[in-house]
């Protein structure tokens, strides 16, 4: 592990208060009422526009920003990404810098839907809407143009849209998923002993915060826990996990069920890495990031 994985999980995560916020149900409820008081801030930061050439607009009612290469590069992929935050977060700049780096390195263009959070409209709502949009861009750029991708709830709620999106008739290239967060039951044993060695995500906040997003559906039903739906007839799917992490146990069962369903799965663990570690200014984080290149490359 290098020193600025042990300096950002010892120093910069818990400074975050991430971790704090989701330690008890009752935190995460208050986080919840703020964020519904508050004007949401989602903007991409300026800075961005060093990495690519960013353009914002709505699409089936949401706010929808492009991320393209500078100077006109063609891109090799377009990707369509949901952002990650326990469904009741905003987009958070390491989300837009890890996006601007991929944009310029891959390149791709990116487009990042801002999905309401919590129980605004409900997991139902969300995936249907989420399909739509993904829909739209096969329109555009034909579903072998397309990736889906997306971290912690994000990668859940991309894996729901590709399974959506099969029960439809269209394949995109490829499913890439970064600490994917795949059941919003949060119940297994092995997930309770990771739990202490977690620094970013508190089981009873992540619980609370999967039953206000949940709404009325079921914590099983597809729709939210996408863990829970059929993988056969999937594109391939690769899944970024860090042992360190409460959601490597989804990752695990993600591949089983796609072994069992015949989809191409790929698993790639990283020992000793928390939440979402592709996302991190680390040798790991870097590491990871050349990977999804890779992918994304190659899908």
């Amino acid at each position: 592990m290098s020193l600025q994985n042990e300096l950002i999980v010892r120093v910069g995560l818990p400074l975050y208060g991430l971790k704090r916020t989701l330690s008890s149900a009752e935190r995460t409820r208050r986080r919840i009422a703020a964020q519904a008081i508050r004007p949401p801030r989602f903007s991409p930061p300026r800075i961005l526009g060093l990495h690519a050439d960013v353009s914002g607009g709505h699409r089936n009612g949401w706010p929808l920003y492009s991320l393209a290469p500078r100077n006109g590069a063609a891109p090799v992929r377009h990707v369509l990404y949901f952002h990650g935050g326990a469904y009741v977060n905003e987009i958070v700049f390491a989300h837009w810098w890890m996006l601007g780096l991929l944009v310029r390195s891959a390149p791709c263009r990116v487009a990042v839907p801002i999905y309401p959070l919590a129980a605004a409209i409900g997991p139902a709502q969300t995936v249907a809407t989420a399909s739509e949009i993904a829909q739209s861009l096969i329109g555009e750029v034909g579903a072998e143009g397309l990736v889906l991708m997306g971290d912690s709830a994000g990668g859940g709620m991309a894996l729901a849209v590709a399974q959506a999106l099969r029960d439809s008739g269209l394949e995109p290239a490829r499913v890439i998923l970064i600490s994917p967060w795949l059941d919003l039951a949060v119940d297994l044993p092995e997930q309770q002993s990771i739990g202490p060695r977690d620094a970013m995500l508190g089981i009873p906040g992540l619980q609370e915060a999967g039953r206000t997003y949940a709404g009325g559906l079921p914590l099983d039903d597809p729709r939210p826990s996408p863990i829970h739906g059929e993988m056969s007839g999937l594109p391939p799917i690769t899944s970024f996990t860090g042992t360190e992490d409460v959601l490597n146990p989804d990752s695990h069962r993600l591949q089983a069920a796609c072994r069992a369903a015949g989809t191409e799965f790929e698993l790639i663990e990283a020992d000793g890495m928390p939440h979402v570690y592709p996302l991190l200014p680390t040798p790991e984080g870097r590491a990871a990031r050349r990977q999804i290149i890779e992918r994304l490359r190659s899908a």
